[in-house]
């Protein structure tokens, strides 16, 4: 074998580790995404916009939507904290299964009652399957 044989086959297999790391990249990648989208993406989740309330400083309002997934599930309410007066992410805070109504008051700006569970915003959060 001469010097330029083996040179191609030196650039033919750094062709197919490249083109086979490109495909493993995308294969993760989409992987990853569809964790993302069944586990932490919110927005398939957030249907109809059933309560919404304002701290009384204004600093939170609380969005409490309703997602029904379909026959073999029941209904959920999902509660989202958004910051008025800072330019934050809105925080999910709030989620409850078996259930198709929110009830939302204030007992002070960082104190929130949903459903009659009460939470400290923003650290607080509720979620069903945590407290079972």
């Amino acid at each position: 074998m001469n010097e330029t044989e083996k040179l191609q086959r030196k650039k033919v297999y750094k062709q197919t580790l490249l083109v086979l790391l490109i495909w493993i990249l995308f294969f993760a990648s989409n992987i990853g995404y569809g964790i993302y989208w069944l586990f932490f993406d919110w927005s398939r989740f957030k249907q109809d916009l059933i309560a919404e309330s304002t701290s009384p400083q204004g600093t939170y309002t609380v969005k409490a939507y309703v997602s029904d997934a379909g026959a073999t599930t029941s209904y959920t309410v999902l509660g989202e904290l958004i910051f008025n007066h800072e330019k934050r992410k809105s925080k999910k805070i709030y989620w409850q299964y078996r259930k198709n109504e929110a009830y939302i008051k204030w007992s002070d700006d960082d104190t929130v009652s949903i459903n009659g569970v009460t939470l400290n915003v923003p650290e607080e959060t509720y979620d069903y399957r945590e407290n079972k």
